[in-house]
């Protein structure tokens, strides 16, 4: 497996890996996952940072993208800061590490980049194994206060200890 940049090439890959990582089992066929939809909207919106857009290619002849993560730009009171999400890994793949390695190397990048920390919404049981945290520990507000202890942040190299205030995601976030 290689993890690196997506390339204008992945596109269709990584969303259809999101597409399937999020559908629900058994379900019809179409509509296509609000994680599918999500990621669209988010590579037009002014918080895309390519460089943040990761994939995860099998290690054979093929090259197939197998897994995806992306981190957008956030703010917390109007200091620049990342959103995570969606990452997904293709249904046949999971379970083999994908997703840990999505994880560890968007993280790298981002430290890589000076950023101050990320911030996401998922399962502190699965998501603590990376660093993260509630926010509300550090002083930071989820953009909707029933989202609680899901709602955590990761703190980055460049991260200063004062940094207070209600976190902000990317504004295709906010249709979801």
């Amino acid at each position: 497996m290689l993890i690196r940049r997506e390339t204008p090439a992945d596109v269709p890959a990584a969303r259809a890996v999101i597409a399937a990582a999020f559908a629900e089992p058994g379900a019809p066929g179409p509509p296509d996952p609000v994680e599918a939809t999500l990621l669209d909207a988010l590579r037009t919106c002014e918080g895309w940072l390519p460089e943040l857009s990761v994939v995860a290619v099998a290690g054979d002849e093929r090259e197939e993208v197998v897994g995806h993560v992306v981190c957008t730009r956030g703010h917390v009171d109007g200091v620049p800061a990342l959103g995570l999400g969606p990452i997904g890994v293709r249904p046949d793949t999971q379970r083999r590490g994908v997703g840990l390695a999505l994880m560890h190397a968007v993280l790298g990048a981002a430290d890589a980049l000076g950023e101050p920390l990320v911030a996401l919404l998922g399962s502190p049981a699965y998501y603590g194994r990376f660093g993260f945290r509630p926010a509300t520990e550090l002083g930071i507000r989820p953009p909707d206060p029933a989202w609680g202890e899901y709602f955590q942040v990761r703190t980055l190299t460049a991260y200063e200890p004062g940094l207070r205030g209600t976190f902000g995601y990317a504004a295709p976030f906010d249709d979801v």
